[in-house]
């Protein structure tokens, strides 16, 4: 599915429609370049399901929302690779409540197979958002 956002505002209310679908158990996983909207797209996401405002992890890895689903938000941008992931034992958290996973296409390979990918791309000024199942 492709779909274009023209604005953050848009950004936010695509992630809250993503939301409306996710469910516990879930994983999704974001790419794009910095800067192109992942992190604005998981607040909509985030106060959609928990009501809570979502900052970006970046420093702290890993930020936790309880709600109805919990949301367990990985930033990866400061990891590098499968050694460094598989130390922070994300592995508990997979059926925990919604996963959602920023700089995913670092740790692609180890995904599971059911994970969802969100691959978000400035073209014009507006964001392409692609969303499809599966590690491809």
């Amino acid at each position: 599915m492709i779909l274009t956002a023209k604005s953050p505002e848009e950004t936010i209310r695509i992630g809250e429609r993503i939301a409306s679908r996710a469910k516990k158990g879930d994983i999704i996983g974001f790419t794009g370049e910095l800067g192109s909207g992942k992190t604005t797209m998981i607040k909509g996401i985030v106060k959609y399901l928990t009501g809570k405002e979502a900052t970006s992890p970046s420093f702290v890895l890993i930020n936790e929302y309880p709600g109805k689903i919990p949301v367990f938000h990985f930033d990866l941008y400061r990891l590098r690779g499968k050694i460094d992931m598989k130390s922070t034992g994300w592995e508990e958290y997979l059926d925990k409540g919604l996963v959602l996973i920023e700089w995913a296409d670092r740790i692609r390979d180890v995904l599971p197979v059911r994970t969802v990918f969100v691959n978000i791309s400035i073209i014009d000024g507006k964001r392409k958002i692609a969303i499809r199942r599966g590690r491809k």
